[in-house]
């Protein structure tokens, strides 16, 4: 059967016990290895060739780092985790784009570390504009702004205007919060706790992540169920034990880069913590995180079971709020051994610790 009826793919992959990785003592998770069961979708091998192929034809990243590093980062497999029983054709655009995202992250990276201001205004401005019109932009001289068209076109494709305009108000956001990052990086500035615990929820994207749900479920929610709390409660739960779980596992990337963005980081400056002491309270903080998910994912489900008025809406609605909070609950196992797999938190196999050697160090237009 598939993992939801209105899934184009006949059912889900398990991971053969083989191929999981060796999870380091000091990040191990064993109620997540017990209680979370890891699956791909099954569309997941043509997903992760697709996706390579749609790097290269949009010259997103360089032939030779495609070939070296596109399969060994795991972006699909990560997408793959989480949105499962979404149509082949929904998995593939957020795929591409979730690559994407990734990739952007990455420029956004390298223009801070070589100190390219101009380069991401330009970017910043463009990206702005593309979001509101992509068609305009797929031939974007900044491929990056013409790959993020592309995904963006893709994804406007599945529900609704309404949907649309709120994911990119959402994403709209995400640029600003990167600006701010850009100014906090740039002038060293290491934001107290709670103001990065604020800007994580933009930079890390949780609302855009959560949107998605929707077209991987079929339908677009009514906004009094989706921001009902026992819907908006586990959505976000599910975003920050990513988010946190991010930080713990990247601690030793981000110092080596010299970032300013990590709650590790932020604990030290401003709350006095060891760096020990501040990766035990992530940890802390994380594994509440999962603890008070596995409550608010019980109360979800019973908000779904009130949907089901005896209507056929009502059936409907009901439906996608359990797709979407079973897609909550994956988000956990995929997050958890993308870290472990990842060649991009794979610090210690870099020749420098402070360049990852799946980067493209030049930004279009200033080298």
């Amino acid at each position: 059967m598939p993992a939801f009826p209105y899934s184009t793919t006949s059912t889900s992959t398990s991971i053969p016990t083989a191929t999981v990785a060796a999870v380091p003592t000091s990040l191990a998770l064993p109620v997540i290895e017990a209680a979370f069961p890891r699956q791909l979708h099954a569309y997941w091998p043509a997903l992760q060739e697709k996706t390579r192929g749609w790097l290269l034809e949009k010259r997103l990243m360089p032939a030779d780092k495609v070939e070296q590093h596109a399969d060994g980062l795991r972006y699909t497999d990560l997408m793959a985790g989480y949105y499962l029983g979404a149509p082949d054709a929904v998995l593939q655009a957020i795929a591409d784009y979730s690559a994407w995202f990734f990739l952007w992250d990455d420029r956004h990276d390298r223009d801070i570390v070589h100190g390219r201001p101009g380069a991401w205004r330009r970017l910043r401005r463009a990206l702005h504009t593309a979001l509101d019109a992509p068609r305009d932009h797929l031939r974007h001289p900044d491929v990056l702004v013409a790959g993020f068209a592309d995904s963006v076109l893709r994804l406007y494709a599945f529900l609704p205007d309404t949907w649309n305009a709120r994911f990119a108000r959402h994403f709209h956001a995400v640029i600003d919060a990167y600006d701010r990052e850009f100014h906090n990086r740039a002038h060293g500035v290491v934001p107290t706790v709670e103001e990065y615990l604020a800007l994580r929820r933009l930079t890390f994207a949780h609302w855009i992540w959560t949107d998605l749900l929707e077209p991987s479920a079929g339908t677009e929610l009514p906004d009094s169920v989706r921001r009902h709390p026992a819907y908006r409660r586990p959505a976000l739960l599910s975003q920050e034990f990513a988010a946190w779980y991010n930080d713990l596992c990247s601690l030793p990337k981000e110092i080596a880069g010299d970032e300013v963005h990590n709650l590790g980081i932020s604990l030290v400056k401003h709350e006095g913590l060891s760096l020990e002491g501040a990766i035990a309270e992530i940890r802390r903080r994380v594994e509440e995180c999962i603890d008070e998910f596995l409550v608010a994912e019980q109360e979800g489900l019973r908000f779904a079971d009130g949907l089901a008025d005896g209507t056929v809406r009502g059936k409907e609605c009901a439906s996608a709020v359990r797709a979407c909070l079973g897609n909550m609950r994956n988000w956990f196992s995929s997050v958890y051994w993308f870290h472990h797999e990842s060649g991009r938190y794979m610090v210690d196999s870099w020749d420098d610790r402070s360049t990852p050697p799946y980067v493209n160090n030049e930004a279009a237009g200033e080298k």
